[in-house]
C-alpha cells in the first residue's frame, strides 16, 4: 500500500460576493477532485486547536499526525529546521519577513513584494552585517521568509504575524522585550534603502524554542518523504526524520512545478517510500492577496496538473490512499488564515466510500474529526 497526503495550503475559503456567494473550491473545475470525491470519504476536520493561531505551523503539525498542543512551540523555530539551524536551549528563532509599510503606518505588502531568493539574501547578508554579528544573527530563506537567531529573553513579546495586518495599521510588538525588536525592525530601514526592492523593512514575529518531535517512522511506523517550497514545512520534514525532496522549480507561488511536484512524490514511493507529502502554497498566496481568480487557478492546476496523473502512477505502483485536505482556511475577503475546521478527503483505491461533495457546503453537517488523528485514519 502506498499513501499520499496532498496539501493544498489555505485552499479552505468563505463565501464570497466576487463568485456569487460562493467559495474557490465550489466554483473552481475540478473534475479529477469532484470524481475522488464521489468514491470517496469526505468531511470536516479541525487542524487547529482551540488556543491556537491559525498558522501553517499548527495546521501542518495536525496534518502530519503531531497533536500541536502537545507538540507546538512557535512557527520561526521550525523554519530554522529547514534552514539548518540547530538552536541552543538558550536561543529562539523569529521569523524574519520582508515587508512594505506605508509611511502612514499601512501593511502595504507583508511579503515585500515577494523578492527573489537571490535578491532576498542580499539584502539579508547586509542586515547581518550592519545589525547582526552581536546578540541576534540573520539568516536566508526563501523569498521574503527569512530567521533572525537571538537569546531567549527577546521572546518574551507579542507580535503579531505581518499577514494578519494586510491594508491594516501595523500593530508593534509588546511587552517586555518589545524595544529590542522594535528597535532592530526600524533599524533595518536604513539597511533596506539601499536595495531596490518593494520591501522597506523587517518584521519579526513566530518566535519560539526548537521543538523536539519523534521521527514520523516512530511516530507512525513508515518511511515518509515530501516536497515543498516553504520552510516551514520542509523544516516539519527535517525535524520529524523525512525525506525532503527538492525541485528546482518549487518557488512557493503561483508559478511553481506541478507536475514536478507530482513526479516527485511518485519517484520517491517508486524508490521505497511508504507515503508522501505534496504540499502547494499557491493557494494560500492567493488568499493572502485576496486574488480570487488566482485562487481558483491554483486549485485547479491540482486538478489538471498533479492530481491525474498522480492517480495514474499510483494505479500502476498497486494499492493506495490518498488523503488531501488543507493547513487552515484563507479566505479571499479577509486575506488572513481563520481558525475554523477546514474539509478533507479520504480515497482508498480498493475499497469505495460513501461518496460525497469536496466543498466546505459539501461537508457542513459532517462530524468534526480532529485533525492530528486523520494520518492515522489514512494508515489504517
Amino acid at each position: 500500500m502506498k499513501y499520499v497526503v496532498c496539501v493544498p495550503d489555505g485552499c479552505a475559503d468563505e463565501p464570497t460576493e466576487r463568485l456569487g456567494g460562493r467559495t474557490p473550491l465550489e466554483v473552481a473545475d475540478l473534475s479529477t477532485l469532484q470524481g475522488l470525491a464521489a468514491r470517496g470519504t469526505v468531511g470536516r476536520a479541525a487542524v487547529i486547536p482551540p488556543g491556537l493561531p491559525p498558522g501553517s505551523d499548527v495546521g501542518n503539525l495536525s496534518i502530519l499526525g503531531y497533536d500541536p498542543a502537545v507538540h507546538h512551540t512557535g512557527r520561526a523555530p521550525i523554519e530554522a529546521a529547514a534552514l539548518g539551524l540547530h538552536l541552543a536551549p538558550d536561543q529562539v528563532a523569529f521569523r524574519c519577513n520582508l515587508t512594505t509599510v506605508a509611511a502612514d503606518g499601512t501593511m502595504v505588502d507583508f511579503a515585500g513584494g515577494h523578492p527573489s531568493t537571490e535578491q532576498a539574501a542580499e539584502v539579508v547578508a547586509a542586515l547581518q552585517a550592519t545589525l547582526g554579528g552581536g546578540e541576534i544573527s540573520f539568516h536566508p530563506g526563501v523569498q521574503y521568509r527569512h530567521i533572525v537567531v537571538a537569546p531567549e529573553s527577546w521572546a518574551d513579546a507579542e507580535c503579531v504575524p505581518p499577514h494578519d495586518l494586510s491594508d491594516k495599521p501595523i500593530v508593534l510588538p509588546t511587552g517586555p522585550a518589545a524595544a529590542k525588536l522594535t528597535e532592530v525592525m526600524d533599524a533595518s530601514r536604513a539597511v533596506l534603502e539601499g536595495f531596490d526592492l518593494a520591501a522597506n523593512q523587517i518584521w519579526l514575529w513566530g518566535q519560539g524554542h526548537q521543538p523536539q518531535l519523534p521521527s514520523f517512522r516512530e511516530r507512525h511506523g513508515v518511511e515518509a518523504g515530501m516536497v515543498t517550497a516553504v520552510d516551514l514545512v520542509r523544516g516539519l520534514g527535517v525535524l520529524t526524520d523525512m525525506r525532503v525532496v527538492d525541485i528546482p522549480g518549487a518557488t512557493g507561488w503561483y508559478d511553481t512545478d506541478y507536475e514536478g511536484k507530482r513526479d516527485a512524490a511518485l519517484g520517491a514511493l517508486a524508490d521505497g517510500a511508504d507515503l508522501f507529502v505534496i504540499h502547494v502554497e499557491a493557494t494560500d498566496e492567493a488568499g493572502h492577496a485576496g486574488d480570487v481568480e488566482e485562487k481558483v487557478k491554483a486549485l485547479e492546476n491540482w486538478d489538471r496538473r498533479i492530481l491525474p496523473g498522480l492517480i495514474d502512477g499510483l494505479d500502476a505502483m498497486g494499492p493506495w490512499r490518498l488523503l488531501l485536505l488543507p493547513d487552515h482556511a484563507t479566505p479571499v475577503d479577509l486575506k488572513t488564515h481563520t481558525s475554523g475546521p477546514v474539509p478533507y478527503l479520504l480515497v482508498d483505491s480498493l475499497v469505495d466510500g460513501p461518496g460525497g461533495t469536496y466543498t466546505e457546503p459539501g461537508v457542513a453537517d459532517a462530524e468534526i474529526v480532529a485533525g492530528h488523528e486523520l494520518i492515522d485514519r489514512l494508515l489504517a
